[in-house]
């Protein structure tokens, strides 16, 4: 408890003490030092009050001399004379000025009112004839109106005269003009002065009386107002020695006293202030001396405001900060206003008031103290103060606009609408106070409004289907393509979510695939594996019969070789395929003639097509084709192709191999008729263990095109495989060289 209200006290002192530095930094240059004679208000009075004595009294407006000076000029005349257009256009003016006038009064059976009329309109005439005829004519039209002018001037003059004697009554004036030794005296000068101002010698009152006129005539040929050109009255000027003086009696008996008053009241209550402000800063550094930890204690409002961004923290801190500096001086000014105007009737309201707003200021400069202590206890103790910026509102707002014009269009657009709703609310206040603003506000809410809130409501319509499509393709019903309209960003996203749907149903339709494959590889493998492994097992088995003949135990050891022989080419060819797809086996490239290195597979094989009573058939050039490339993988693909045609080949047909130039490739190619029914997908036979031969009859690992393929891949080139009923063709292409 004793800590708490050591707290309250430390604030109110706080307080007070800004209280008071507040109005000293306002008021002290007013008040401090100068006297109110001194005050800019005062100041300000008698250089209006020295401005207007000139004028009025010193060098009055003489309308006579100014009459003698006036000049008309040639360009004056001309301007006059044409001010309302050429001859004709004024005469054609007037006539149908006054032509519909006429037709009613002869409508009118009225003869006395068309005379008139008739007379009136030829007497302007005549009038806009002269002023073309004559120079004198429009100079002494000129000269009268600017008469008129000086005449309307002067009589300004007095009555302005009359109102500065009685406004500055509380001041007397003694001047002598310097050049004719003429006095002017208030004859209200007395021995007791509060403020006197000498002009002497050296500084002497220079007067200068020249004015500007100008006038705005009614139009003798329409109902328009012109403007009559400016001209200037050249005054004399004069130098004036003398004095002006405020008497003391002038204290109680005008509104100088009032003012006089006002400014000693303010000043003995800013030093109050000030000196009150004086002892609470004493009081800070003394018995109420604050100690941090009073600030820091926790409570539920210090963790509610550190929940909130850094940036709004400081925000309200500069906002409060602004309302206590304002309540500050309006505390201030209207402490001395009701201490001048003094009214027993309202002091219990005015107390009331004041303390209200003391007791706001105490809150605001409370919450400003502790705010500023909460957030910079944050930025210091936080290990890293990025965290906190990058949860500040203005950087999250930055990052949203940064993310808002990733698209410029839909950026664009945005800032467009946000814009007119901006101009349509302050366009409705405006339109409350103005039939004709409401008017344009209509044609633009007609034109402009109501066109942008359609086309606003039509894209979130458009947004809105997108976004339930989008749905449904997540929960994966990707039956329906998302319609795409026009060529907005939204168009253009809903064209890439069509893509994207077709590119998900191809996943899902190779993901189908290659689960299918893998299942299939499983069985294959399986199946390839065993089948020697369990003839070799049998043999094993057979070969411990002791009773076996030599014959027999040959036969079976033979077997046996030829099993294991079969099962060690299947793991080699399988490691070997999977080394590829990994890519884990290096290719050492060299020039190398294809030509060659095909004749020299067929020849190997050229027995073997002899007694499979298949007919080769060999097409390639004479000259050598050189590619770069691995002799030995490329022996490998060139020979695994040819033995595929002896494997699946139908009897009793043609094998056709072809090697040729194609521009700056170099086209490989095996053509053979299979043996039997290619009924599956032809791009499935390069996948490891598929085969053609679907019951898996022949001594085939399943693995001779897949190794073509991925050797194929591995020089950059290109296997392709082609069926046409039981046709069947693979092509390869590899980049030749000159």
């Amino acid at each position: 408890m004793k800590n708490k209200r050591k707290l309250l006290l430390t604030l109110f002192l706080i307080t007070w003490a800004v209280f008071s530095v507040v109005q000293f930094v306002k008021q002290a240059p007013n008040y401090l030092v100068k006297s109110y004679f001194q005050s800019d208000t005062f100041q300000s009075t008698k250089e209006n009050f020295i401005d207007q004595l000139g004028n009025y009294v010193l060098m009055p407006f003489d309308a006579d001399k100014a009459k003698e000076t006036i000049k008309v000029t040639q360009g004056e005349i001309e301007e006059y004379r044409y001010l309302y257009g050429t001859l004709t256009e004024q005469v054609e003016s007037i006539q149908s000025q006054y032509r519909g006038r006429i037709m009613e009064a002869e409508e009118s059976n009225d003869a006395t009112l068309k005379e008139l009329l008739v007379e009136e309109r030829d007497k302007k005439i005549d009038d806009i004839k002269k002023n073309f005829e004559s120079d004198d004519y429009v100079k002494e039209k000129i000269r009268k109106q600017k008469e008129q002018l000086i005449d309307e001037y002067a009589t300004e003059q007095e009555e302005g005269k009359k109102a500065f004697l009685n406004e500055f009554s509380y001041f007397s004036y003694h001047f002598v003009n310097v050049d004719t030794g003429e006095t002017f005296d208030s004859k209200t000068s007395q021995k007791s002065n509060l403020f006197t101002e000498n002009y002497g010698e050296k500084d002497p009152l220079i007067v200068n009386n020249s004015v500007h006129l100008n006038s705005y005539d009614d139009n003798p040929y329409s109902e328009v107002q012109n403007t009559i050109p400016e001209f200037q009255i050249d005054g004399a000027s004069g130098r004036f020695e003398g004095s002006i003086s405020v008497p003391k009696s002038m204290l109680s008996n005008s509104i100088f006293g009032t003012e006089y008053q006002y400014f000693t009241i303010a000043k003995t209550t800013y030093i109050i202030i000030w000196l009150t402000g004086i002892l609470a800063i004493v009081g800070l550094f003394t018995f109420a001396r604050p100690k941090m930890s009073m600030f820091r204690e926790s409570s539920h409002i210090k963790e509610a405001f550190l929940r909130l961004p850094i940036d709004v923290r400081i925000i309200l801190i500069l906002v409060v900060s602004f309302m206590s500096f304002g309540l500050i001086e309006y505390i201030g000014n209207s402490v001395i206003n009701h201490i001048l105007y003094f009214n027993p009737i309202n002091l219990i309201t005015f107390s009331f008031e004041q303390l209200v707003f003391l007791f706001v200021t105490f809150i605001s400069i409370a919450a400003i103290l502790f705010g500023t202590i909460w957030t910079w206890d944050s930025i210091k103790n936080e290990p890293k103060i990025e965290n906190q910026l990058q949860n500040a509102m203005l950087y999250r707002l930055a990052d949203g606009l940064k993310d808002l014009f990733l698209n410029r269009s839909i950026g664009v657009q945005s800032v467009a609408v946000l814009i007119i709703v901006f101009l349509a609310g302050i366009g409705f206040v405006g339109a409350m106070y103005s039939g004709e603003l409401l008017i344009i506000y209509i044609l633009l809410v007609f034109f402009i409004g109501l066109p942008a809130s359609i086309l606003l409501l039509r894209r979130i319509g458009y947004l809105n289907r997108i976004m339930q499509q989008t749905e449904d393709m997540a929960r994966g019903r990707l039956t329906n393509d998302i319609k795409v309209k026009g060529k907005s960003p939204l168009a253009k996203h809903a064209a890439n979510l069509n893509a994207l749907r077709e590119g998900v149903k191809k996943s899902m339709s190779e993901q189908a695939k290659s689960e299918r494959l893998k299942t299939e590889l499983i069985t294959n493998v399986s199946h390839d594996l065993r089948t020697p492994l369990t003839s070799i097992i049998t043999y094993t088995d057979l070969l411990k019969n002791p009773d076996l003949t030599d014959e027999q135990r040959k036969q079976y050891i033979d077997v046996l070789d030829k099993k294991s022989a079969r099962l060690k080419t299947l793991i080699e060819d399988l490691f070997e395929v999977s080394k590829m797809a990994s890519g884990n086996i290096e290719i050492t490239k060299q020039k190398l003639d294809l030509t060659q290195l095909v004749q020299q597979a067929i020849g190997e094989h050229e027995e073997a097509f002899s007694l499979s009573n298949l007919e080769l058939r060999i097409m390639m050039p004479d000259s050598p084709l050189y590619a770069y490339v691995d002799g030995q993988k490329m022996w490998r693909v060139i020979d695994n192709l040819i033995v595929n045609t002896l494997k699946y080949s139908l009897e009793g047909t043609r094998v056709y191999v072809t090697l040729k130039q194609l521009g700056s490739n170099i086209e490989f190619s095996v053509k053979n008729v299979s043996k039997y029914e290619l009924n599956e997908n032809v791009q499935e036979l390069t996948e490891r263990f598929k085969r053609a031969d679907a019951s898996r009859h022949t001594d085939g690992s399943g693995l001779g095109l897949a190794i073509a393929q991925s050797i194929v891949d591995l020089h950059n080139g290109r296997l392709a495989v082609e069926v046409d009923g039981d046709l069947f063709k693979v092509t390869v292409t590899i980049l030749g060289i000159s």
